[in-house]
């Protein structure tokens, strides 16, 4: 199948697909720049980009928008792509305030709302926490190597971004484990465990505004709340809980997620693990290699065109969506050397070397901190730890998928 225009086929994208990174991209990529799919539970089609230079460039690129109302002139046929993800999930109305604040907006809107959050994340408070975060993990394997077993997700990798993200905003430390919970519910894909989750943390959300409002301390949400009094372009409540479900959701659920399957990864490649555990100082360059092969979050968020316009030779009229294969591109050939093979000893130059974390005005404000808990929970789990192993046979790992965000191991079972 060749692809030359905007009237040619469309690929339906499974959510096993989105997940393989060769299988799933090889072909697409060699078709053409641009493919035109459908994602899973999405009606509109959109331009799915797989090549590494095309990723990085459309996300830089001030012709795509993420707000479809930005589109001058456009008129809107049915809901956004955007909207018709929330659809998938089947969310009540009331709720979509709160989901897409910073993800789905651009320009100054943008800017005013990162520049809010990316105080609590610059790279000195985020190097000032290794201290904390070794100690928290070491009390998490402690009992765990004790009883010799363990299961990553939830003994480890969600207890430990949840503790640090939840830190960062201002949710009292006896509340982790309940908004832990919850974030776990709502990652679920389970839509009778999703809604309840949802409304608890909006409600959790609301009580700790007004709570920090009469009695601020040392976090984001007292930060927001100070810096806001007198000014007319102070965040709203919504805006406020919004950022708080955005933070707590991608601060939690993707570095619990990229922590299991980086482990999972270097078990199944035991001459890279073994390596590592001879060369521990390779752990720096490990984990961007590990991020580049497994990459938490597989796609991008939708770009709108906002004139006719070509993109890497071939056309996208006005008001069409297009989306990057994070996964696929970082597994392009052109750009990687033998990228089907996780390396440890790569060098992947300057920069991130890799989209994993995305690219441009919408980069991860969370990069350096899942960096961070990634490069300490694995040289205590698989350094420190060298007896750890799977607990079950690698077929019997058990999936869930998320729609349009691909498949997510639900569990790491393993023995130590």
């Amino acid at each position: 199948m060749t692809l030359t225009s905007p009237e040619s086929e469309t690929v339906a994208l499974t959510s096993e697909l989105v997940s393989e990174p060769v299988r799933g991209y090889t072909h697409l990529r060699r078709q053409a720049p641009l493919v035109r799919v459908t994602l899973p539970g999405i009606e509109t089609p959109v331009w799915l980009i797989t090549r590494y230079q095309d990723a990085r460039a459309v996300l830089s690129d001030t012709r795509f928008v993420r707000d479809q109302g930005k589109v001058p002139g456009l008129a809107q046929d049915g809901p956004s792509i955007a909207e018709q993800m929330i659809e998938a999930y089947g969310l009540p109305a009331e709720y979509r305030d709160y989901l897409g604040i910073m993800v789905l907006v651009d320009g100054a809107e943008h800017s005013r709302l990162r520049n809010l959050v990316t105080k609590s994340f610059t790279a000195r408070r985020i190097n000032a926490l290794r201290p904390r975060l070794e100690q928290i993990t070491r009390e998490l394997i402690a009992p765990l190597a004790a009883r010799r077993e363990a299961e990553l997700l939830e003994d480890v990798g969600y207890p430990l971004a949840s503790t640090v993200i939840c830190a960062l905003i201002g949710i009292d430390e006896e509340d982790v484990p309940q908004m832990r919970t919850w974030i776990r519910a709502y990652a679920s894909g389970d839509i009778d465990l999703v809604i309840p989750a949802l409304r608890n943390m909006v409600e959790h959300s609301k009580d700790l505004i007004a709570r920090r409002a009469l009695a601020p301390r040392d976090d984001l949400v007292s930060a927001w709340i100070t810096s806001g009094q007198g000014d007319p372009q102070a965040l709203t409540e919504t805006e406020m809980v919004a950022l708080i479900l955005l933070l707590i959701n991608t601060g939690i659920t993707p570095p619990a997620l990229f922590i299991a399957s980086a482990v999972l990864a270097l078990l199944d490649h035991p001459r890279q693990l073994a390596r590592l555990r001879a060369e521990p100082q390779l752990l720096e360059r490990a984990v961007p290699e590990l991020l580049r092969f497994t990459s938490p979050v597989p796609m991008g968020a939708p770009l709108y065109a906002v004139q006719d316009l070509e993109f890497a030779g071939m056309p996208v009229r006005k008001g069409e969506a297009v989306t990057s294969a994070l996964l696929g591109a970082n597994f392009d050939p052109k750009e990687y050397r033998a990228p089907e093979d996780l390396d440890i000893t790569r060098d992947l130059g300057r920069g991130a070397g890799h989209l994993a974390f995305g690219h441009g005005a919408h980069y991860c404000i969370g990069a350096a901190l899942a960096r961070l808990e990634a490069e300490v929970a694995l040289d205590q789990l698989l350094i420190q730890q060298p007896a750890l192993r799977l607990a079950v046979a690698r077929e019997e790992l058990e999936y869930f998928d998320l729609p349009g965000e691909g498949r997510h191991l639900r569990g790491l079972p393993v023995d130590f």
